[in-house]
């Protein structure tokens, strides 16, 4: 394929609109998206991300083109989707003499990236003319790819404007990351997605004062959109067009102005957008907080976090494994058959499948969350595995060695052993433990559920085996 070729002058933001009812507009408008539409011309038309676009920062140094072209930085874009980085490079690119060109990471390859870093120099030398390089998704770039954008990078042939949705740390090689400016976008908040909708709906370029939204229709849009402003003016847009065709059924086209109801916008979108990247951040930052509200006893943040997993889709038998694990780490000997649960959860889940599977996840989730907690049995094993990293553990006791093979006896081995059976309530006085490590406690009972009486018990068991 072919690098896409936009002049950031070639935007026909400027021309009039039609009416809205017919879907986006007059002439050659009438198929193009409100979001399209609606995209900021300039900073100051950007809603939100006052963190990155304030007077001075880097982003706006950029943007206005005030910087020299040897002092403007290369950036990488990253956050959630709908938060704005197309749009920032759009207004980038109509910084000073620029030319924009764009790239996708999902059909570009080395070649192409090759082809426009050597237009790009040419251009810069010969004709002035700066080029800004837009690539989406840089995620999806291989190490070869991204390794191809370096020299065109750290020699200023381009400004790189890249976007991603998942952690630079982890996507992005680390040369090209330590040459670019990482600029973090957050989600953008109600107020902000209200104040799109209300540009949306008086802007000539959006729907041009031809509707009305009652406040449910509002609500009930910002709800669904998962915070994401293309979301927010896409279903907006459906919105006016089921009030639309209500209006030319209805033959009420005399009024002036049609209202959007709160039924238009449900049946524009009757469900909210779930934001979850099963490789990517959304997938670690959940299952974490699903962790850790098992861990911290929060029943019904534990199932919102698990609801959220099953909506969008994510692997019931990853979240079994997870139960499975929490029920060890978290509740262990507190209440043993929280791992009972969890582990008949795991073997349910892989025997009936979705959407049934659910209800089982439901339970082993409430089972674990209200759980006594104990994380005793693992703190010992972690205290257990430092000392022997760190070279204690003297050799086995002579008379707790194997003593089933022929000659064992002539070396002392088993000699002196007691048989635990045959000692009252079957403990032995003995010594187990190796020489250097007699009288050392890892495990602590906690004094939660089941542990508490664990602990009762193992007070009397290492006096009896202490010889106490």
């Amino acid at each position: 394929m072919t690098a896409d070729l936009f002049s950031a002058d070639h935007e026909d933001d400027d021309q009039p609109s039609g009416t809205a009812a017919d879907g986006a507009g007059s002439s050659g408008r009438r198929h193009t998206p409100l979001a399209v539409r609606m995209r900021p011309r300039s900073l100051d038309e950007v809603v939100g991300q006052q963190h990155l676009i304030k007077p001075g920062s880097p982003l706006r140094v950029l943007a206005e083109g005030t910087s020299s072209r040897a002092g403007a930085s290369s950036v990488i874009l990253y956050g959630p989707p709908g938060t704005g980085k197309t749009t920032l490079a759009h207004v980038i690119a109509r910084g000073g003499t620029r030319k924009f060109v764009e790239l996708s990471a999902i059909r570009a390859g080395v070649k192409d990236v090759r082809q426009v870093m050597d237009q790009a120099l040419t251009d810069r030398d010969l004709r002035g003319i700066t080029t800004v390089l837009f690539l989406d998704e840089i995620h999806r770039f291989n190490k070869a790819q991204q390794d191809a954008l370096l020299p065109g990078v750290e020699n200023g042939w381009v400004i790189l404007v890249a976007a991603t949705t998942e952690n630079p740390s982890f996507s992005v090689v680390a040369p090209l990351l330590s040459r670019s400016l990482l600029l973090t976008l957050q989600p953008l908040t109600e107020e902000d997605l209200a104040s799109l909708i209300d540009r949306a709906m008086a802007d000539p370029r959006g729907l041009n004062d031809e509707f009305e939204l009652d406040d449910d229709a509002r609500d009930h849009i910002l709800r669904v959109s998962g915070g994401d402003a293309r979301r927010v003016l896409t279903t907006l847009e459906a919105a006016a067009a089921v009030a639309a065709g209500r209006a030319v059924d209805a033959e009420d086209l005399e009024t002036r102005v049609i209202t959007i109801t709160a039924a238009d916008a449900e049946q524009a979108a009757d469900f909210a957008v779930q934001r979850y990247d099963k490789d990517g951040d959304q997938h670690y930052d959940i299952v974490s907080a699903f962790i850790k509200s098992l861990r911290g006893s929060d029943v019904d943040a534990a199932l919102h976090y698990l609801a959220r997993m099953i909506v969008a889709g994510e692997d019931p038998r990853f979240i079994a494994r997870r139960l499975v694990i929490a029920a060890s780490e978290e509740v262990a000997m507190a209440d043993p058959t929280a791992l009972q649960t969890a582990v008949a959860a795991a073997q349910a889940v892989q025997l009936i499948g979705m959407p049934e599977g659910r209800i089982i996840l439901a339970q082993a989730t409430v089972h674990i969350a209200t759980a006594p907690k104990s994380n005793a049995s693992y703190q010992a094993l972690d205290a257990a595995i430092a000392d022997v990293r760190a070279g204690k553990g003297a050799p086995v006791p002579s008379h707790l060695r194997d003593a089933h093979y022929s000659g064992a006896h002539r070396l002392g081995h088993g000699k002196g052993y007691i048989y635990a059976h045959d000692e009252p309530h079957h403990v032995a006085t003995q010594q187990y433990a190796p020489d250097d490590l007699q009288g050392v406690n890892y495990y602590s009972p906690s004094q939660n559920g089941q542990e508490r009486a664990v602990a009762e018990r193992l007070a009397k068991l290492r006096q009896i085996i202490r010889g106490r």
